[in-house]
């Protein structure tokens, strides 16, 4: 049908096209792969205004799984908002049926931008094991604090985090001038320069970065040239308007 690879991307849709779904896809389809869909939720809300949302059910997210792997090949997914760490789960044990050779790239949404609390509290236990079956995860600053509590220091929290996956960490809430983004990747650091963009805070950043990275694998680059061409695609969209929403701008 096409001679793109094709990307799953399983999040939540945000009607304002800013963040989840629709986010991803523009990103995917910008970077020249296929985007494939998976709704886990519905939200209510635009690019500054957060008012609720509707969890979809695990069956029906199970049997929009069940239907796109029948008929697709899907070798790279990106999840981004997942009602809980049981769905979240069975959707990654599901994607491990269909191929058990999936790359998965987990966003691991806690907050909202416009500051709903999706996951106040979680089982770390439950977490470290869901995380052995991933390729990648990409946090900001505050999630990385609230997935490795116990630990002291940036290093060390994402080298604990890393230890059974590859962490790419976003440098976004440093506050500072810069705005370095960091790979750990077994046991080695990477880090991605970056200069802080003025009125460059967009809804859905975190999204397309790791959509983006996401893309980039399934085109056959390296984790590192993936996590570089990411990163340039993230701060064309930052800079793209001085707007909370971003355009995705195609070379």
């Amino acid at each position: 049908m096409t001679d793109r690879p094709f990307v799953l991307s399983i999040a939540g849709f945000d009607p304002s096209g800013g963040a989840g779904i629709l986010a991803d896809i523009k990103t995917f389809e910008a970077s020249r792969v296929y985007g494939l869909g998976v709704c886990t939720a519905l939200t209510f809300q635009n690019d500054y205004q957060f008012e609720g949302l509707k969890w979809v059910s695990k069956e029906d997210i199970f049997r929009q799984l069940e239907i796109l792997f029948r008929t697709y090949t899907i070798d790279f997914v990106k999840i981004g908002l997942v009602e809980n760490l049981e769905i979240l789960d069975g959707i990654v044990n599901e994607l491990l049926r269909f191929n058990p050779a999936v790359k998965i790239i987990f966003d691991p949404i806690l907050k909202a931008s416009a500051g709903f609390d999706f996951h106040r509290e979680l089982n770390l236990i439950v977490l470290k094991n869901l995380l052995q079956k991933m390729f990648l995860i990409t946090p900001n600053l505050p999630e990385l604090d609230k997935l490795v509590p116990h630990k002291s220091g940036m290093d060390q929290k994402a080298l604990t985090l890393g230890k059974s996956i590859g962490v790419y960490l976003k440098g976004g809430h440093a506050e500072n001038d810069f705005s370095n983004d960091l790979l750990y990747w077994q046991e080695q650091q990477q880090v991605f320069e970056g200069l802080r963009i003025a009125n460059g805070e967009k809804h859905g950043s975190g999204c397309v970065l790791s959509s983006a990275i996401t893309a980039n694998l399934a085109l056959g680059f390296n984790i590192y040239d993936s996590c570089l061409k990411a990163k340039q695609y993230v701060t064309h969209f930052l800079a793209s308007t001085p707007d909370l929403l971003g355009y995705h701008i195609q070379d």
